[in-house]
């Protein structure tokens, strides 16, 4: 699924092509990704400025002269400037000057209108770089359970998901499993900077391909070059040489290494 640094730079790809734009028709044919019936949803579409377009957590939003279009791309989706149509596009906008294609291969992604943003968004809990040191501490020491969880949690924070939470959590040399409440001050300092850092780093690279994932314009992502743990199962630490574990947390395949991540 595409996280932050994916979802940022399909963003900033698209904004200088759509916003200000009009949305001079709107095709859904798959009713799997519209919370609205397909033809519901391309008639309120159809004839809306796009005002802006920004990222919320994992959440494309664009706002419109009425209302939001909420996207989530999920496993598969993808947002493509320009493209073909192909067997995989769900919904077309045509813009007055470009076409946006939504194609998604399983058709878990979704997009919704609504007037204002929609529970599922604006409950989302702060986005990482809008949280201090210090708030971000006082965030973990209030929490029971094991960190890893608590930073996939996107009403904890927004935006992180299977593959920066274990850089990070590699970078600031803890353990996915480690208590929250009982992180130091100072570790949880270390964690928070690691985590702007590998973000801000992600971002630069235009985000992580491992799969499906590239950007409004057909690119793909640079950063999994730079992957430190994540999908490095059996390869040696970077740091010490160790081998590069993966164990299950949460239902989720995480990677570490034992011996420079300490509980």
């Amino acid at each position: 699924m595409p996280e932050l640094p994916e979802v940022e730079t399909i963003v900033r790809t698209l904004a200088p092509h759509v916003v200000g734009r009009r949305i001079v028709q709107a095709r859904v044919v798959s009713p799997l990704v519209a919370a609205e019936q397909p033809q519901a949803l391309a008639a309120l579409l159809a004839g809306r400025l796009i005002r802006a377009l920004r990222r919320r957590g994992k959440f494309i939003v664009f706002d419109l002269d009425d209302g939001v279009l909420c996207v989530h791309l999920r496993m598969t989706g993808k947002l493509l400037l320009d493209a073909a149509p192909g067997k995989f596009t769900r919904a077309v906008l045509e813009l007055d000057s470009a076409t946006l294609l939504f194609d998604d291969v399983r058709q878990f992604g979704r997009m919704s209108w609504s007037k204002a943003l929609p529970p599922n968004v604006s409950r989302l809990g702060p986005e990482p770089f809008d949280l201090t040191p210090r708030a971000f501490a006082e965030r973990l020491h209030a929490r029971r359970g094991r960190l890893k969880p608590l930073l996939l949690n996107q009403a904890f924070i927004a935006g992180l998901g299977n593959i920066y939470v274990d850089e990070a959590l590699f970078r600031a040399g803890v353990h996915p499993l480690a208590q929250a409440s009982r992180l130091s001050r100072a570790r949880a300092g270390r964690l928070h900077a690691s985590i702007v850092e590998v973000l801000v780093e992600a971002i630069a690279a235009g985000g992580s391909s491992i799969s499906d994932y590239v950007d409004a314009q057909g690119r793909a992502g640079g950063f999994q070059r730079f992957h430190r743990v994540y999908g490095r199962e059996g390869e040696p630490c970077q740091q010490c040489a160790s081998k590069v574990r993966r164990i299950v947390v949460a239902q989720r395949g995480t990677h570490l290494c034992p011996r420079c991540q300490r509980a």
